[in-house]
């Protein structure tokens, strides 16, 4: 058995920072993710004047309930969608100040407008300054009163936890409506957070009822990253006879992105599931199947890029939404699996991969940390000189050691 240490989550850290400095007292966040999306988040809280205290293993945040605490701030949010999404919903329920967010070339094309046009249905003073619906904006902030809102989430379910999250920063409280919904595992993640930290928020079908009140500092314990964990069961499934165990995620993990070793044991891999841990094991076995992955996206391109290997066709359905991500996943995952002359039919909302041999190449990554650690994976079977990443250090977005962590599996086995 080989166990691997996968570090924090993305989406639970970046919830855990806007929850912690949302919150009446100083909250300390155990196990946080450190990398390019978490920093940057970090340090978008400290160019709104938040407190942060920044150990290897743990990240001290004094919560402020009023807002941010400086009146005027220019906030860069690189390259990440959390930070894109989130700190402009945080600063808006600020008692009074002007904020404007800008963010890399790749995330300025990354949309916002339902998010955007939330807020501005509740009465935010909200502006974009260049593309409407798009990076940069500007914010000038004078509290919520709340309300109601209807949403489209259908492009990304972040746009509906931007406002779960600032419901209990208003007023009155916030009454959703969710006309559509991508991705729904990651707003079950929001619910559990934003009870942690003591909000009250409700679930009926479509409408989701958030309550007043704020936030109550706490610890919390941010598990292992369960997107980042897709690559290393994926490699398992690949490889007859070896396994891997990754301790901190089991049966009572938050995200819905584990539900991908289900995929895999669909395929053939025997999978063990206990309280604290999942691993998978290698069968020897790799089927073809028809999956609908809509809730599980962010693994998308992890299942292509190991399906030429499977005995039949891998049919993934459902993921219009990975065309809007870092890149076009779904185009980006067929563009490189042609390179390896695998045989690849796409269309609006789906991938169909037939069996193959892989040819080393170069993987056109698009800056797309997703794309390097999936091919990662189909590089394990590829022939000398294997598999080369035009931007391999694209991958310090969520995991900046993966490089070095999938290495290490491939010597312990």
């Amino acid at each position: 058995m080989t166990v691997v240490d996968i570090p924090g989550s993305k989406s639970v850290t970046a919830r855990a920072l806007f929850l912690a400095a949302a919150a009446a007292g100083t909250t300390t966040l155990l196990r946080p993710l450190s990398s390019d999306d978490t920093e940057g988040f970090a340090e978008g809280l400290g160019r709104l004047g938040y407190r942060l205290e920044r150990g290897p293993d743990a990240w001290r945040v004094e919560g402020r309930p009023a807002g941010p605490a400086v009146g005027e701030a220019d906030v860069y949010c690189r390259d990440g969608a959390t930070t894109a999404r989130f700190l402009p919903t945080l600063a808006a329920a600020g008692a009074s100040g002007t904020y404007r967010f800008d963010a890399s070339p790749q995330m300025r094309r990354r949309p916002l407008a339902p998010l955007t046009d939330a807020l501005r249905a509740l009465g935010v003073d909200l502006r974009h300054e260049e593309a409407e619906g798009h990076h940069p904006l500007r914010i000038a902030a004078a509290g919520i009163k709340g309300g109601e809102v209807t949403l489209d989430a259908g492009e990304s379910s972040q746009y509906l936890t931007a406002l779960l999250m600032l419901g209990p920063l208003t007023a009155e409280g916030l009454r959703i409506t969710v006309t559509d919904l991508v991705s729904a595992p990651y707003v079950e993640i929001t619910l559990a957070m934003m009870r942690s930290f003591g909000a009250e928020v409700t679930c009926e079908g479509s409408l989701f009822s958030v309550a007043p009140g704020g936030y109550r500092a706490t610890t919390y314990a941010v598990e292992p990253d369960a997107s980042t964990a897709s690559y290393f069961f994926a490699a398992a499934a690949l490889s007859p006879g070896r396994e891997v165990t990754v301790p901190g995620l089991g049966a009572g993990a938050l995200q819905g992105d584990l539900r991908f070793v289900d995929v895999l044991e669909r395929m053939g891999a025997e999978v063990r599931i206990t309280a604290d841990s999942a691993t998978v094991r290698g069968t020897g076995t790799l089927n073809g199947l028809t999956v609908n992955m809509r809730d599980i996206s962010d693994t998308m391109p992890t299942l292509a890029a190991i399906a030429p290997y499977a005995a039949g066709p891998v049919r993934i359905e459902d993921v219009a939404n990975t065309r809007v991500k870092e890149c076009d996943r779904l185009e980006a995952c067929a563009e490189n699996l042609r390179r390896m002359g695998v045989t690849v039919a796409t269309g609006p909302d789906w991938i169909e991969i037939h069996p193959g041999t892989p040819r080393p190449t170069e993987i056109a990554t698009h800056g797309d940390h997703r794309m390097a650690m999936s091919f990662a994976v189909t590089s394990l079977r590829t022939a000398s000189p294997g598999v080369t990443f035009d931007d391999a250090g694209c991958v310090r977005k969520t995991f900046p050691a993966f490089h070095d962590a999938f290495a290490a599996l491939q010597r312990a086995w």
